[in-house]
């Protein structure tokens, strides 16, 4: 399975809902929902044209971080799963992608 798993079709790192950014970051310190989440590092196609080639690594992103310190997920700013769904098809900003994985320390 791949590590980030994306549904944000118009950004510049997406080829085929796979992830091929350099690095992940997922944002919402105070989330306490999907809702308060965001991916970072969507950057519009329209704009930044497609950057499917910015890994370090041989292929997809494999370097998620985390800034969500509510989610269960989350251990020292980096992300404990083995994969993450990024949503968020048709978003115009970064504000508008969510991390679909995400799962309150609260509940």
């Amino acid at each position: 399975m791949e590590r980030i798993n994306c549904n944000v079709s118009n950004c510049s790192h997406n080829k085929t809902g796979i992830c091929y950014s350099n690095r992940v970051d997922i944002g919402g310190m105070s989330a306490n929902s999907t809702q308060g989440t965001c991916c970072g590092s969507f950057l519009h196609e329209y704009h930044y044209s497609h950057l499917t080639n910015n890994t370090n690594s041989q292929g997809q992103c494999d370097a998620l971080t985390c800034n969500v310190e509510s989610c269960i997920h989350n251990s020292n700013r980096l992300c404990g799963l083995e994969s993450v769904y990024v949503s968020g098809n048709g978003a115009q900003i970064y504000s508008e992608t969510r991390c679909s994985s995400f799962d309150s320390k609260d509940e």
